[in-house]
């Protein structure tokens, strides 16, 4: 998270070429790729090659999380650990390669592990077995609010005694010619392949679709007292958890931003949160020209006049969408917006669009302290998921 969050700040892209296939034949040549990910340093060679990348990114992050949090498992309390791991498609690139091989030499030079590799919920199992945590494990699927859907309903879990201490997040890599071409025949992807950093630009006038991006984000969430008597060190609080569905149509937000909204209000209601103690939104932000004027008019809604005295931003004109993961990247974006009184901006908004009228902390970071952040997620679907997270005050 420390180069993320160092580029984030520094307004930097981390969009580029694709060089995980050869995308030379592809109206679509750019996406947010993980560079230089080795899942040796997590993985043992056997179990790489039974795993999709998808869930690789995920054993990865879910170490890499228990580390930062010193958390120590053991007999004592692994059975009061869950997981819960978001996912929009689960092993789309393994599903790829498989039914290519399934066409081209036939069903006998199938993988056996074709079915365990590409079921969205093995991530959440991999982190399971490689961590040996007994508690609830599954996997949230609502397109692009699944990481923060796996987030919020952990917290419920916590809350209701179900569990102690939740390892929750998303991941996602579908980084390959069916995912680029199924997201690219909706038209939902940019084409600007001229120039891969400034193709994702949440609402500019001059937006062409979003950058389909990878990656995995974990967080530890675990009762107060619990991370108190292990003497933890507490980032900040998630406060609120709103969740609502647009009812309208399978790819298409509802116009009107009403069920957006209303997640943002029930997200409020539920954490007692007021309005105007939001001191900054981490926008869904898309780049697509239905989802920004949507969203804009939610935050009316939600906010009313305030809506334009709050600093918004999309970090996904930096890190591209990243799906299923998308709604734990950016919950751990607001963390980190609290710890460090700085905004991200929303790069590459250059051409205001007229109905897009808020403050999107355009292209340059900025100072602010931050008490109570809202993030918003959006999928396909009419899924609507609102996080609210707060600064951890201590007694």
């Amino acid at each position: 998270m420390p180069t993320t969050w160092e580029n984030l700040i520094a307004g930097k892209s981390g969009v580029g070429y694709i060089t995980l296939f050869d995308a030379s034949n592809m109206e679509v040549k750019i996406a947010g790729e993980v560079k230089g990910f080795d899942p040796n340093n997590y993985i043992n060679r056997k179990d790489i090659r039974r795993m999709d990348r998808f869930a690789q990114l995920a054993v990865a992050a879910g170490f890499q999380a228990v580390k930062d949090a010193n958390l120590r498992i053991d007999e004592s309390n692994k059975d009061d650990i869950g997981v819960f791991i978001g996912s929009g498609i689960g092993g789309l690139t393994t599903l790829f390669d498989q039914a290519r091989i399934l066409v081209e030499k036939g069903p006998d030079r199938v993988s056996p592990f074709l079915a365990p590799m590409m079921i969205a919920d093995i991530a959440a199992a991999q982190i399971s077995i490689a961590l040996r945590v007994r508690g609830p494990n599954m996997c949230m699927t609502s397109a692009c609010s699944s990481g923060s859907d796996a987030i919020g309903l952990a917290v419920e879990y916590i809350k209701n005694g179900i569990a102690q201490v939740m390892i929750a997040g998303g991941s996602e890599a579908i980084i390959n010619p069916l995912g680029i071409t199924a997201f690219g025949q909706l038209k939902a992807l940019s084409t600007r392949n001229d120039a891969p950093e400034k193709a994702s630009r949440p609402f500019d006038k001059d937006r062409d679709g979003f950058i389909l991006s990878e990656g995995s984000v974990v967080l530890i969430l675990e009762k107060l007292d619990h991370a108190l008597k292990r003497d933890a060190n507490i980032l900040a609080e998630i406060v609120g958890y709103g969740a609502t569905a647009d009812s309208f149509h399978v790819t298409q937000p509802l116009e009107s931003g009403e069920g957006a909204a209303k997640a943002m209000q029930l997200a409020m209601k539920r954490g007692n949160i007021k309005p105007e103690e939001i001191d900054y939104i981490n926008a869904h932000g898309t780049s697509t020209q239905l989802n920004d004027v949507m969203e804009t008019r939610a935050l009316k809604i939600a906010f009313g006049k305030r809506a334009y005295n709050i600093p918004i931003s999309s970090t996904k004109s930096m890190t591209g969408h990243l799906i299923g993961c998308a709604g734990s990247l950016e919950p751990a974006v607001c963390i980190m917006t609290i710890l460090k009184g700085i905004v991200p901006p929303t790069i590459n908004y250059e051409n205001p669009d007229p109905e897009c009228d808020l403050d999107y902390v355009p292209n340059t970071a900025r100072q602010v302290k931050v008490n109570t952040a809202l993030t918003n997620s959006f999928g396909f679907g009419g899924h609507n998921s609102v996080l609210i997270l707060r600064k951890y005050a201590e007694a």
